[in-house]
């Protein structure tokens, strides 16, 4: 086996569409990327999404085999993220009991419904969409005698340490684990599982183990590189913006608008879908708009916004008023299911009704950071921006009028990328 390479620490991200990793060395400087595509999630019914976990781990060792054997790296930790709320059952070794059930898999209503008799009502356990109701789903119906109940990164945790049976504190949080008192809480005792199944839980960042020696052997590595424990997807896209002190703000412009604030204090509201993920002492707290470039996209091209945008002179508003919504309802900030998108009057120019699409939008960040703030989340000192909006410079003028506090474009946005920075103990 090769004892000279280029030390690093490794990120791997389980995405929807593909497996993406990175390294990076001891200062976050990134040294290598690689990625393998995952074919699409299976939907044999309404409200059914699965995806068999072995497609995972087989796009988890190709990518892996490239990018350390291609670039001759000597991993000295890794770390996995995964989807939040991805679950499946296995038996004592880790074989899967059947098909994993995908994040936004809606099949387990009822049991959603059942456990909102249970559970207190700032948890994260009571849509289908949680790893809760689809654990008492799978053991109603599929799998009554499981040992293991894991999400996505902790089911590759352990085909990388042969250990299974653990998670990390932000992935739990959709299992029911309470991560104030770090603990499973005592409500939990009232569902109808086995108490066995649930995983031990650590916080982000501590090593949960090594990598078997067959891997090993495989990326021709002396040393066993530890195990870290990861996070999920979307905090490790959050971290990957190099947010590290409290009252930095990752907002990601996407087809949504998400907004994460790193807090000294915890704040939950489940009515406005804000929840906190901690990381080490401190905490991740956020909510998600349904406005965003959903909506611009529904008005202008990307070709189009480009062209407008460039016209468009950010220190002179508009004046409208608008509320950019792709269709009725909205649950933060505002929380309201019948909310209509306020996009009247429209002037003319295209100029104009963009300038105040970005503004309308513009003003619901600042709503939603000062609703954070109002639940005991500081208010932003900076802003760091990810997604696609977030190349648009002259919207980024615009939000930082309106915020009040600096808005940058980040450098890193790739959820692997935040990994490896937990690997190297560079994010908490």
């Amino acid at each position: 086996m090769p004892t000279t390479g280029r030390k690093c620490f490794v990120g791997v991200d389980l995405g929807t569409s593909g497996v993406r990793a990175c390294a990076v060395d001891e200062v976050g400087n990134l040294l290598a990327e690689s990625r393998s595509d995952l074919p699409a999630p299976l939907s044999p019914a309404p409200g059914h999404v699965q995806q068999d976990p072995d497609l995972w781990w087989k796009a988890c060792l190709k990518t892996l085999d490239t990018l350390l054997l291609s670039n001759q790296l000597l991993p000295q930790a890794i770390s996995i993220d995964g989807t939040s709320g991805t679950l499946l059952l296995c038996d004592r070794g880790g074989k899967p009991l059947g098909p994993a059930l995908m994040y936004n898999d809606a099949r387990s209503t009822e049991q959603a419904l059942r456990l909102g008799q249970i559970a207190p009502a700032d948890t994260a356990v009571h849509s289908a969409s949680s790893a809760l109701a689809k654990l008492c789903y799978l053991l109603e119906t599929l799998h009554p005698t499981a040992t293991h109940a894991l999400h996505q990164a902790d089911w590759i945790v352990g085909m990388l340490s042969g250990n299974f049976g653990l998670s990390d504190e932000n992935n739990a949080l959709k299992l029911g684990f309470d991560p104030v008192q770090r603990r499973w809480p005592t409500w939990i005792s009232g569902c109808p599982i086995d108490a066995s199944l649930l995983p031990k839980v650590l916080p982000v960042g501590k090593t949960v183990g090594e990598v078997r020696g067959q891997l090993c052997k495989r990326w021709q590595l002396r040393k066993p590189p530890r195990i870290v424990s990861g996070t999920t997807d979307s905090n490790a896209a959050t971290l990957a913006c190099g947010i590290r002190e409290t009252g930095q703000a990752a907002t990601a412009l996407g087809s949504t608008l998400v907004l994460k604030v790193l807090s000294d204090t915890p704040v939950y509201d489940a009515r406005h879908g804000i929840y906190s993920h901690r990381i080490g002492n401190r905490w991740l707290v956020g909510g998600a708009s349904n406005s965003g470039g959903s909506v611009l996209l529904q008005f202008f091209n990307k070709h189009q916004l480009i062209e407008l945008s460039s016209q468009i002179d950010p220190k002179k508003p508009t004046g409208l008023d608008y509320y950019p919504l792709p269709s009725a309802g909205e649950r933060f900030p505002l929380n309201d299911s019948a909310i209509k998108p306020k996009l009247t009057p429209r002037p003319q120019d295209d100029v104009i009704f963009l300038q105040g699409l970005l503004e309308g939008i513009a003003a619901i960040e600042e709503l939603g950071y000062r609703k954070l703030q109002e639940l005991g989340a500081p208010y932003p000192r900076e802003v760091v921006s990810s997604g696609g909006g977030a190349r648009n410079n002259v919207w980024r003028l615009i939000r930082q009028q309106r915020l009040g506090v600096p808005v940058r474009t980040a450098e890193h946005t790739e959820a692997c990328y935040g990994s490896a920075l937990i690997a190297a103990g560079l994010a908490i």
